[in-house]
């Protein structure tokens, strides 16, 4: 009789077990819904064949495209370092000069917040409407890096390259080696750190996913002047000699400047371009922010003066959020972006990457140097304007 009862408990005590590793799975699962950091599983892996997509030439494993023709690429699987990457004995080597900035010295961004460990909910009404309620003023500082090229003539006039996401030392020693072997003009570059957090309700999302001028009038009114000023150059006026580039919201925020100022920027760089549904706050004008890119803003409008490269990787993000509005796969996005930039006639190169994440760094690595090239194709430094 004690072993039958022995068996019986041990019994209802397995059953137990089952039932909350079940539950525990299940919390697990839906906090993975709820939270964006947590429960993920790995991104997918797309085939750039995929019914839908882009017809892009496949390339052999470990080439770049042609720095001088438009259209759509495959590369990989491999991403070795080309040889200009590694430093080189003998290229002269470009001075870099840091300065910090203030929240409290900007009029554009003072300065959020989103709560440690918070998100947001969807709204009840609109499944491509986030609600957050946990963002709130809050001081930040930045980092600014200037890179000067040694070729750089004091008091002359340089065209320039804005990054977000800075400091970015390997933009600095690729255009190292660029400038020297004359694959593009002498530029300055001005890399920016970004005021925190990401996503909705932070400041960085504030800075890179807000589809306004916003960001560009920043850089313009507060950034380059200090620029100038600590670094003791003089940075072009003319927009044919400006570029932005960026990677993840940072990519989606280089185009936004261009975008809403071609007047400032017309050559664009992008690496996981968030071409997607993350802008906050709402705004009615642009409702499904940066899908608005590909949904509506380029196919509905005359074409801009602008001259973009872009990437994506084989197994980039796919709904890393709460939000399941059918605008949350940066593959799409991307794919989306290259048919209505060709449909419009646009210069740009599109670069799909076999065996590659989110703003792969060893794809970065690999096709900076293609990239930089491409988007300064055209340009003469001898119509530096000022």
């Amino acid at each position: 009789m004690p072993m039958t009862i022995q068996k019986f408990t041990m019994g209802r005590n397995a059953i137990g077990s089952v039932r909350r590793r079940l539950s525990i799975a299940l919390l697990v699962s839906v906090i993975g819904i709820i939270n964006p950091g947590f429960g993920q599983s790995a991104p997918p892996t797309r085939d750039p064949n995929t019914s839908g997509y882009v017809t892009a030439k496949e390339l052999p494993d470990r080439a770049v495209p042609p720095a001088d023709v438009d259209g759509n690429f495959i590369i990989g699987p491999s991403h070795p370092v080309p040889p200009e990457m590694p430093a080189q004995s003998g290229v002269p080597k470009g001075a870099v000069i840091e300065f910090t900035m203030n929240s409290a010295d900007s009029k554009i961004f003072p300065g959020i917040a989103r709560d440690a460990n918070t998100f947001g909910v969807l709204d009840p009404t609109d499944a491509a409407k986030l609600i957050v309620t946990t963002s709130h003023p809050a001081p930040y500082t930045r980092k600014v890096a200037v890179y000067v090229p040694k070729q750089y003539a004091a008091g002359s006039v340089a065209p320039f390259i804005v990054g977000a996401d800075g400091p970015d030392p390997l933009l600095f020693s690729t255009l190292d080696a660029l400038i020297a072997q004359h694959k593009v003009p002498v530029m300055i570059a001005i890399s920016i750190g970004n005021g925190g957090g990401d996503a909705q309700g932070s400041e960085r999302a504030l800075e890179y996913d807000t589809m306004s001028g916003a960001y560009a009038k920043f850089v313009e009114n507060e950034v380059l002047p200090k620029v100038e000023a600590q670094a003791h150059v003089k940075l072009t006026k003319d927009p044919d000699g400006r570029a932005t580039m960026g990677g993840s919201s940072g990519g989606s925020c280089a185009l936004i400047m261009a975008w809403y100022h071609p007047e400032l920027y017309r050559r664009v760089l992008t690496y996981s371009g968030t071409f997607i549904n993350q802008q906050w706050p709402y705004n009615p004008q642009t409702p499904h922010g940066a899908w608005e890119f590909h949904e509506h803003l380029i196919p509905d409008g005359p074409a801009k003066p602008i001259r973009l490269w872009m990437e994506v990787g084989d197994r980039d993000f796919l709904n890393p959020n709460v939000m399941r509005d059918n605008m949350h796969d940066w593959v799409l996005a991307n794919e989306n972006m290259a048919k209505v930039l060709a449909a419009k006639g646009y210069h740009y190169q599109f670069v799909f990457a076999r065996n590659a994440g989110h703003v792969d760094r060893a794809v970065k690595q690999q096709t900076l140097p293609e990239a930089l090239e491409y988007i300064w194709q055209g340009y003469s430094s001898s119509a530096v304007k000022n």
